[in-house]
């Protein structure tokens, strides 16, 4: 989610209440598109587009956010990252894992805070079904990766 665009896709708040902002010149923004609300990069959802203008539901909280401030649009949906590492471990709404915030700003989470849902570092054994030289078309598996006894990732 922390991709972004470009600059191009900068728009501006005009209006803030409670949780929805609306804002202006977000000429590429699609509906559903994940974007980036004021410095603090709080994450926010477009749910409406209506005569140039984006109402977004922000997931964070907004005091202290107002008119004139930046919005930037990621170009991409809300998701989700799925893959080993997930069972077991606590997320947010937004699938921030509640431990790493923890780790790293203390009980009280501050707004805009980004942490990878899953680890960048650990290394999951690979156990492979297909072989060099294999012909492979979508939807077949290549491989497996346990995380548990019981859940089998098919990669």
């Amino acid at each position: 989610m922390e991709n972004t665009k470009s600059l191009q896709n900068q728009g501006v708040i005009v209006k803030v209440s409670g949780p929805l902002i609306v804002a202006d010149n977000l000429p590429d923004v699609q509906m559903y598109d994940v974007v980036r609300v004021s410095d603090k990069r709080l994450i926010g959802e477009v749910i409406e587009l209506r005569g140039g203008r984006a109402s977004i539901q922000v997931y964070e909280e907004t005091a202290g956010i107002g008119p004139g401030e930046p919005v930037e649009s990621t170009g991409a949906p809300l998701s989700v990252e799925l893959g080993p590492g997930m069972i077991g471990a606590i997320f947010d709404g937004i699938q921030r894992p509640l431990d790493k915030l923890m780790l790293q700003a203390g009980a009280f989470i501050p707004r805009g805070l980004y942490v990878d849902p899953l680890s960048r570092t650990k290394k999951w054994p690979f156990v492979p079904l297909a072989a060099i030289g294999d012909e492979v078309k979508e939807g077949d598996i290549l491989g497996t990766v346990q995380e548990t006894a019981l859940v089998s990732h098919k990669i």
